[in-house]
């Protein structure tokens, strides 16, 4: 595929709201490349600047009008893709202000996928396993607008540290017992 091929390809899935990609939806994306074309040719793409590779078989386009602000998010949920996955533990507690510490460049997450640590350009991604069902999943997270995971309520955030062994002493006790 050409430069100009492989920039009209990705404005329209920008276009459809995606700019982050696996591999595998380049494959699909370039339907006409053969494997290892497709490997020459995502190389290229990368040295060019015009995708970014952003974790093992991650990519995102970089200039995509559809990149929100949740960009370490959107790569999250794309790598745990086809999994039950949710924003937990220390950073849902630092956002409901249970500990002091902001997680810095770092997302934690719980998945019914692989535990995993992915550095990327835009932070660190932190997927710790649980064999949570489903449904159990959905009762103790809340959908948000304009958020692309799940995010733990702050008792399940609080459970998810306890149970993963975190630091508990962080927690203030005042803001677990105000609800």
């Amino acid at each position: 595929m050409n430069k100009m091929q492989a920039m009209r390809t990705l404005a329209e899935l920008d276009r459809q709201g995606v700019y982050v990609l696996t591999k595998g939806d380049l494959a699909k994306a370039f339907s006409a490349e053969q494997e290892k074309a497709l490997e020459k040719s995502l190389q290229r793409l990368v040295s060019d600047g015009i995708v970014q590779r952003v974790a093992r078989g991650v990519y995102l386009n970089p200039m995509a009008k559809s990149k929100t602000s949740r960009v370490v998010e959107d790569i999250a949920a794309v790598l745990r893709r086809g999994h039950y996955s949710y924003v937990s533990r220390e950073s849902m507690l630092s956002e409901y202000g249970v500990i002091s510490q902001v997680p810095m460049r770092r997302i934690t997450l719980m998945t019914t996928g692989t535990s995993g640590v992915y550095d990327t350009p835009y932070g660190t991604i932190e997927f710790t396993h649980t064999k949570r069902r489903p449904a159990e999943i959905i009762r103790r997270t809340v959908s948000v607008k304009d958020r692309p995971l799940r995010l733990a309520t702050k008792e399940a955030a609080v459970r998810d540290l306890v149970r993963s062994g975190r630091n508990v002493n962080m927690m203030d006790a005042m803001e677990l017992t105000d609800g």
